[in-house]
């Protein structure tokens, strides 16, 4: 099955504070493994920039005004949250990649399939503010722009240590995205309790499986086969996106979770099963967190592996 990484050096211009865990040195980590992917033959695409239209989908303007008005300069949003100069243009193009994914995903053959690499995050920025390293929430903006090129139905699952809170309330009253996290609780930012199940329209189309610190590869992996995989096949999605965090990993100093590489190359493949059975394989996965470099290097890897077959 074809499998693109979309992938910029750009990355490395969106600079945080010295000390600060999502560093640049994780956009050199990207960048290092699309170019050993190149090697290897694979096809790796430039990202485009999301233009005002495509953030607006899920976002406010007065959000979108408040990082365009850091064009230029360093700012602190929060005490984990920061731009410099380039943020704003940063993360336009984390943002717009997600959207270059889904395209190729969308136009592509039968089984297409996208793996994003980006910095900064998203899955933390909500509808109006930027929060948790993330300014725009990247794989939101993707599942609506893929919702607005004619799919009826996305469904978006993320396995990063933290719960995803921008993906949960973005689309917390919407029937026609279902967001599934697992996730660390109670943990960073506090959210993703089991009773949190959607609003209005949208209750039953959030699930959230909250873990306890130490959990290991087996516990998560029955958790999806009990609970994540006959959601997602019961949602008959046209686009599965996975925000594919590795904080997660046992090597991550931010999580307390114990997941291996292995692990997180089994779960993606259970994962692409499943898009393979019920949406004729379209997956665009979107890097979330990961700040251990060599466990998200390694984690990368085995899931570009297991994408990479039938």
């Amino acid at each position: 099955m074809p499998i693109v990484l979309v992938s910029s050096k750009r990355f490395v211009d969106h600079v945080t504070p010295v000390g600060h865990p999502e560093r640049p040195e994780r956009a050199q980590t990207l960048s290092a493994v699309a170019a050993a992917f190149k090697e290897q033959g694979g096809e790796v695409i430039e990202p485009r920039s999301a233009t005002d239209q495509d953030l607006l989908r899920v976002h406010t303007q007065e959000h979108v005004d408040l990082i365009v008005s850091s064009r230029g300069r360093a700012t602190m949003i929060d005490e984990d949250t920061f731009t410099s100069p380039g943020s704003d243009e940063i993360a336009r193009l984390a943002a717009g990649a997600v959207l270059t994914g889904v395209d190729r995903a969308l136009d592509g053959p039968k089984g297409s399939r996208a793996l994003v690499l980006v910095r900064p995050p998203g899955h933390h920025a909500e509808a109006d503010r930027a929060m948790g390293f993330c300014l725009y929430s990247n794989i939101a903006v993707g599942a609506a722009y893929a919702r607005s090129r004619g799919c009826a139905r996305v469904a978006i699952v993320d396995y990063d240590v933290h719960h995803g809170n921008g993906t949960q309330w973005i689309f917390y009253e919407d029937p026609t995205v279902l967001f599934v996290s697992s996730h660390q609780y109670p943990f960073y930012p506090g959210t993703g309790a089991a009773s949190e199940k959607g609003r209005g329209a949208g209750v039953g189309f959030t699930l959230n499986i909250p873990l306890d610190a130490g959990a290991k590869d087996d516990e998560i992996e029955r958790k999806y086969a009990e609970q994540v995989i006959p959601a997602v096949r019961r949602f008959k999605p046209d686009l599965l996106m996975i925000s594919a965090g590795f904080d997660a990993h046992e090597m991550d100093p931010l999580g307390q979770l114990r997941m291996t590489t292995e692990g997180f190359g089994r779960l993606t493949k259970a994962l692409i099963d499943l898009a393979n059975e019920v949406c004729d394989g379209r997956v665009v996965l979107v890097t979330e967190g990961g700040y251990d470099l060599k466990a998200l290097s390694d984690s990368l890897r085995a899931v570009i592996e297991v994408a990479r077959l039938p």
